[in-house]
């Protein structure tokens, strides 16, 4: 399978919170079109204020985005994407970048990149050097293991009690179409599963053995369910794969890069948290 299909079926959750500045222009975009003087101080171009107004803002896009409120964690990330953002965009303005230019905010930011970038330079890499970034991220690339099932899906009453009675009426011989909807499940990996039903179902499922109907919790109660295969999984073949991982490895120093002249280049101003957050 090209390495592009398994790394999309991966789980997303939190791998953005991993990409050091990699999409951080698309992000900062999206989160906060805002103009930056509604949380600056206005008398100290040198203190970048970080208030209520960054997280309310930084909340509902992602929410709006994802359907759900952001983590501690992700909240911490969207934090430093914002005030990322923001140094560009003051460094930006003290160079004129925004002189004869009317899109505001996210041209000014994209050009203060574009000169931080100039002075930036990729590392010569060598095959140890790949071989070792590869190793440290091959979870991305390695094919995962992957599982087909059925779900006897009961109409009407679904709690604990019915779904285990009509599990033992299945493994008894009763057609598994007899009194539910059959859903059948080809090559879904644990990433997927969980995404659907939960992580302890996941686990469960997994260590079910083949063949049998069994009564399982999922995040949404109770379900019949039968696995009946289990694809091994399949590490990654770095020959294979080593034009798609010099350009990964490309991707991914050139961005650590930009976070590092973003982050010494905001060294100068001045961060203050509000309290009330």
């Amino acid at each position: 399978m090209p390495a592009g299909t398994f790394r999309q079926e991966r789980d997303g959750r939190a791998a953005w919170l991993r990409e050091p500045l990699l999409h951080f222009l698309i992000l900062g975009g999206l989160l906060f079109a805002a103009d930056h003087y509604l949380v600056a101080d206005r008398d100290d171009p040198m203190t970048i204020i970080v208030d209520a107004a960054v997280d309310r803002e930084a909340k509902e896009t992602f929410a709006a985005a994802r359907g759900r409120q952001p983590t501690a964690e992700e909240l911490t990330a969207l934090r430093q994407v914002w005030l990322d953002n923001e140094v560009l965009f003051r460094e930006g303005m003290a160079l004129g970048m925004d002189r004869g230019d009317t899109a505001i905010r996210d041209r000014v930011v994209f050009k203060a990149l574009s000169m931080l970038e100039v002075n930036l330079k990729l590392p010569p890499v060598t095959e140890d050097t790949l071989r070792a970034w590869f190793e440290k991220n091959r979870i991305k690339y390695d094919e995962p293991a992957r599982y087909d099932f059925q779900e006897a899906a009961l109409s009407g009453e679904n709690g604990e009690a019915e779904v285990r009675a009509f599990v033992a009426a299945l493994n008894a011989g009763t057609p598994g179409d007899a009194r539910a909807g059959l859903r059948v499940f080809k090559g879904r990996p644990h990433a997927n599963l969980v995404l659907s039903y939960g992580e302890a179902f996941a686990i469960e499922l997994e260590r079910a053995p083949l063949g049998e109907w069994h009564a399982m919790r999922t995040k949404d109660g109770f379900r019949a369910m039968r696995l009946d295969a289990v694809i091994a999984p399949r590490p990654a073949s770095f020959e294979t794969l080593r034009p798609v991982l010099l350009r990964d490895w490309t991707d991914a120093t050139m961005a650590e890069q930009r976070t590092a002249a973003v982050r010494a280049a905001g060294a100068k101003y001045r961060v203050r948290t509000e309290a009330g957050r």
